[in-house]
């Protein structure tokens, strides 16, 4: 009789771990969380051929950006993937439906194909972005 009692305990309990919880519902749309998501920058392009460049010539490539979003946009780093390209960007706050730029100037220094990346980090997005720039000293 002690067994069925403590048999009977244990599912009790078991089966009250399997309660059912309703779901919460939120306070924010997911329409307001994308636009919330959304980019603000729109790049003119985020990848650049620059064809064939001469070697020991140091070649400027401009990305042009828009901020399409309501508020201010302050570029906080720009970082070039290697020594070979340093970088240049607007440093004032860029204010909505106004146009920014960051500049790469790769060091053509040894002759053959490249691909090289400028990350970009912004106050309007979480993530950064990566620039590309890509070509061939000759």
């Amino acid at each position: 009789m002690k067994m069925i009692k403590i048999s009977m305990l244990a599912l009790a309990l078991g089966l009250m771990s399997f309660s059912a919880i309703a779901p919460v519902q939120s306070l924010v749309s997911e329409k307001e969380i994308s636009e919330n998501n959304a980019s603000t920058i729109a790049w003119k392009a985020e990848t650049i051929d620059v064809g064939q460049i001469p070697q020991g010539t140091p070649k400027a490539i401009v990305y042009e950006f828009k901020n399409t979003g309501k508020t201010a946009v302050v570029i906080t780093n720009v970082q070039g993937s290697c020594g070979c390209t340093a970088t240049d960007y607007t440093k004032e706050p860029i204010q909505a439906g106004k146009s920014g730029k960051v500049t790469a100037t790769y060091n053509a220094a040894n002759k053959g194909a490249f691909t090289k990346t400028v990350t970009v980090t912004t106050s309007a997005e979480t993530a950064p972005k990566v620039l590309t720039l890509k070509g061939t000293v000759i």
